[in-house]
């Protein structure tokens, strides 16, 4: 992006004095050939070299010692108690010892980068088996379940939605990126267990939903001391299901 040529962690050294050699087939910023200069990403001259001649992806390809620079960077600026209206691109390049352009080719800015970083510090969403509603929710309240103990034990999960509520624009991004997925997965399992009799279909299904992750939810959120033991989602499915089977 232009606004990072003038980063100096993304300035190469001036260049000797000259006529400036013609670039090399495959070179270039659009190619996949290796990267040069302090702001480059880490190893990606080994895997630029590595591409296979006549063509390939286009590009050059992410490197993932830079991806795990730039995460370790932005968890050691959290960790060390730096607000998150005070985490900056800028602050996340100079710790990672990564140029702007690094990042931004990765992300599109702070909030995207931290999503990744809270995905990728929670247990990742089930895959349903589809085979009886029951088996659909005691699955993905299970992996409610387990987002909550991780929660309650990494205190840079804590640390972070502690502040989220009072950062509009990261909350709606997290939601949209990452509750609203989860949230039809639980919709989806209650239609088909609607479709297939083994729930009444006259009931909202929006409603049906909050009833069944709603006490996980309490737990987690509301009185995160509460216990969140093995066992609980076939207790919470169990309870519900009781009420909302088709009448004889």
């Amino acid at each position: 992006m232009s606004q990072d040529n003038d980063d100096p962690a993304t300035k190469a050294p001036a260049p000797t004095p000259g006529p400036a050699p013609a670039p090399a087939p495959g070179s270039g910023p659009g190619s996949a050939g290796p990267a040069t200069g302090p702001g480059s990403d880490v190893g990606t001259a080994a895997a630029g070299s590595a591409a296979p001649a006549g063509g390939g992806r286009r590009g050059r390809p992410r490197s993932e010692a830079a991806d795990q620079a730039i995460l370790d960077a932005v968890v050691g600026l959290l960790e060390s108690g730096l607000p998150l209206t005070e985490l900056s691109i800028e602050k996340i390049a100079r710790t990672a010892g990564v140029g702007k352009a690094t990042i931004y080719r990765r992300w599109a800015g702070k909030e995207e980068l931290l999503i990744e970083l809270l995905r990728s510090a929670e247990p990742p969403d089930p895959v349903l088996p589809g085979t009886t509603v029951r088996d659909d929710l005691v699955s993905l309240l299970e992996s409610m379940r387990q987002r909550g103990l991780v929660k309650r034990t990494s205190a840079l999960l804590h640390n972070v939605f502690s502040q989220m509520q009072s950062y509009p624009k990261l909350w709606e991004a997290y939601h949209h990126t990452v509750i609203e997925p989860r949230r039809r997965l639980g919709l989806d399992a209650i239609r088909r267990g609607m479709e297939r009799g083994e729930l009444r279909a006259d009931l909202d299904v929006e409603l049906v939903n909050d009833l069944f992750v709603g006490p996980l939810l309490l737990r987690s959120v509301i009185r995160p001391g509460a216990p969140l033991s093995p066992g609980l989602p076939e207790e919470i499915v169990d309870a519900v299901l009781e009420g909302l089977r088709p009448h004889g």
